[in-house]
Protein backbone atom coordinates (compact mmCIF):
# COMPACT_ATOMS: atom_id res chain seq x y z
CA UNK A 1 0.00 0.00 0.00
CA UNK A 2 1.39 3.33 -0.79
CA UNK A 3 2.15 6.08 1.63
CA UNK A 4 -0.44 8.35 0.29
CA UNK A 5 -3.50 5.91 1.72
CA UNK A 6 -3.67 5.47 5.00
CA UNK A 7 -5.91 2.44 6.78
CA UNK A 8 -8.13 2.90 9.76
CA UNK A 9 -7.95 -0.19 11.57
CA UNK A 10 -9.81 -2.17 15.11
CA UNK A 11 -11.04 -4.88 15.80
CA UNK A 12 -14.37 -5.25 13.44
CA UNK A 13 -13.64 -2.65 10.76
CA UNK A 14 -11.45 -1.81 7.84
CA UNK A 15 -12.02 1.37 5.62
CA UNK A 16 -9.67 3.27 3.23
CA UNK A 17 -8.96 6.77 3.90
CA UNK A 18 -8.15 8.63 0.61
CA UNK A 19 -7.99 11.96 0.23
CA UNK A 20 -10.84 13.26 -2.30
CA UNK A 21 -7.40 15.11 -4.27
CA UNK A 22 -6.19 11.45 -5.48
CA UNK A 23 -9.08 11.20 -7.69
CA UNK A 24 -9.48 13.75 -10.55
CA UNK A 25 -12.75 12.57 -11.19
CA UNK A 26 -14.06 14.11 -7.69
CA UNK A 27 -15.96 11.65 -6.76
CA UNK A 28 -15.89 12.63 -2.87
CA UNK A 29 -18.81 14.53 -1.55
CA UNK A 30 -19.01 16.65 1.69
CA UNK A 31 -21.56 15.09 4.00
CA UNK A 32 -21.48 17.58 7.31
CA UNK A 33 -21.18 15.23 9.49
CA UNK A 34 -23.79 12.78 8.08
CA UNK A 35 -22.61 8.96 8.08
CA UNK A 36 -23.26 7.64 4.29
CA UNK A 37 -23.17 4.32 4.26
CA UNK A 38 -24.24 0.76 1.45
CA UNK A 39 -24.57 -1.18 4.65
CA UNK A 40 -27.48 -1.90 6.73
CA UNK A 41 -25.55 -0.61 10.12
CA UNK A 42 -22.68 0.75 11.03
CA UNK A 43 -20.57 -0.93 13.30
CA UNK A 44 -20.46 -0.14 16.78
CA UNK A 45 -23.51 1.98 16.42
CA UNK A 46 -26.63 1.47 17.00
CA UNK A 47 -30.00 2.89 14.86
CA UNK A 48 -32.28 5.03 17.17
CA UNK A 49 -34.41 6.19 14.81
CA UNK A 50 -35.82 5.56 11.15
CA UNK A 51 -36.46 8.93 9.55
CA UNK A 52 -37.66 7.45 6.60
CA UNK A 53 -36.78 6.70 2.85
CA UNK A 54 -34.79 10.11 1.03
CA UNK A 55 -34.01 10.43 -2.24
CA UNK A 56 -31.99 12.94 -4.75
CA UNK A 57 -32.86 13.34 -8.41
CA UNK A 58 -30.75 15.20 -11.09
CA UNK A 59 -31.07 15.20 -14.33
CA UNK A 60 -28.34 16.28 -16.84
CA UNK A 61 -28.20 16.91 -20.18
CA UNK A 62 -25.21 16.58 -22.48
CA UNK A 63 -24.16 19.73 -25.03
CA UNK A 64 -24.38 18.65 -28.96
CA UNK A 65 -20.75 19.02 -29.14
CA UNK A 66 -19.94 16.78 -25.74
CA UNK A 67 -22.19 14.34 -27.43
CA UNK A 68 -20.47 14.80 -31.08
CA UNK A 69 -17.15 13.65 -29.01
CA UNK A 70 -18.43 11.07 -27.19
CA UNK A 71 -19.69 9.38 -30.89
CA UNK A 72 -16.28 10.06 -32.34
CA UNK A 73 -14.37 8.70 -28.75
CA UNK A 74 -16.31 5.41 -28.69
CA UNK A 75 -15.93 4.27 -32.14
CA UNK A 76 -12.53 4.82 -31.52
CA UNK A 77 -12.69 3.09 -28.13
CA UNK A 78 -11.55 4.27 -24.94
CA UNK A 79 -13.12 5.82 -21.85
CA UNK A 80 -15.73 8.97 -22.88
CA UNK A 81 -14.32 11.19 -19.88
CA UNK A 82 -16.24 14.07 -20.34
CA UNK A 83 -19.39 11.64 -19.72
CA UNK A 84 -17.82 10.48 -16.67
CA UNK A 85 -17.23 13.32 -14.99
CA UNK A 86 -20.54 13.86 -15.45
CA UNK A 87 -22.20 11.09 -14.32
CA UNK A 88 -19.46 11.81 -10.94
CA UNK A 89 -20.73 14.93 -10.72
CA UNK A 90 -24.62 14.27 -10.69
CA UNK A 91 -23.65 11.37 -8.23
CA UNK A 92 -22.47 13.90 -6.03
CA UNK A 93 -25.52 16.18 -6.17
CA UNK A 94 -27.59 13.37 -5.50
CA UNK A 95 -25.73 12.19 -2.30
CA UNK A 96 -25.44 15.74 -1.49
CA UNK A 97 -29.60 16.34 -1.69
CA UNK A 98 -29.90 12.87 0.38
CA UNK A 99 -27.31 14.67 3.18
CA UNK A 100 -29.79 17.75 3.19
CA UNK A 101 -33.17 16.00 3.47
CA UNK A 102 -31.33 13.80 6.34
CA UNK A 103 -30.32 16.57 8.33
CA UNK A 104 -34.10 18.68 7.76
CA UNK A 105 -34.90 15.53 9.41
CA UNK A 106 -32.64 15.94 12.00
CA UNK A 107 -30.67 12.75 11.23
CA UNK A 108 -26.99 11.88 11.38
CA UNK A 109 -26.73 8.88 8.51
CA UNK A 110 -28.41 7.57 5.52
CA UNK A 111 -27.71 3.71 5.35
CA UNK A 112 -28.56 0.89 3.19
CA UNK A 113 -27.81 4.04 0.27
CA UNK A 114 -28.48 3.07 -3.10
CA UNK A 115 -27.68 4.47 -6.37
CA UNK A 116 -30.31 3.91 -9.45
CA UNK A 117 -28.98 6.04 -13.23
CA UNK A 118 -30.28 5.76 -16.47
CA UNK A 119 -31.34 7.40 -19.79
CA UNK A 120 -34.59 9.78 -19.52
CA UNK A 121 -35.61 10.97 -22.79
CA UNK A 122 -32.24 11.74 -24.25
CA UNK A 123 -30.86 13.18 -20.67
CA UNK A 124 -28.48 11.43 -18.36
CA UNK A 125 -30.47 11.14 -14.34
CA UNK A 126 -29.68 10.02 -11.20
CA UNK A 127 -31.12 8.56 -8.15
CA UNK A 128 -29.54 8.31 -4.74
CA UNK A 129 -31.99 7.23 -2.32
CA UNK A 130 -31.56 4.91 1.48
CA UNK A 131 -32.87 5.39 4.73
CA UNK A 132 -32.19 8.59 7.45
CA UNK A 133 -31.67 7.91 10.24
CA UNK A 134 -30.27 8.89 13.73
CA UNK A 135 -27.63 6.40 15.26
CA UNK A 136 -25.73 6.65 18.21
CA UNK A 137 -22.35 4.60 19.52
CA UNK A 138 -22.72 1.58 21.48
CA UNK A 139 -19.29 -0.10 21.58
CA UNK A 140 -16.51 2.19 22.55
CA UNK A 141 -13.82 0.13 21.34
CA UNK A 142 -15.02 0.84 18.02
CA UNK A 143 -13.73 4.44 17.28
CA UNK A 144 -16.16 7.31 16.65
CA UNK A 145 -16.79 7.54 12.87
CA UNK A 146 -14.83 10.74 11.54
CA UNK A 147 -17.75 12.48 10.57
CA UNK A 148 -19.45 12.54 13.81
CA UNK A 149 -16.91 13.74 15.81
CA UNK A 150 -17.60 17.23 15.80
CA UNK A 151 -21.36 16.81 16.11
Amino acid sequence: MSHSHRLSMNSKEQTAEIPPQISDLHCFTETNGVITTTMFDVPGYRVVRVLGAVYGLTVRSRNWAASLGMVLKSVAGGELRWFTNMLYSARNDAISRIVAETQARGGNAVIALRFDAGELGGFAQVCAYGTAAIIEKVDDTVETHPQLINL
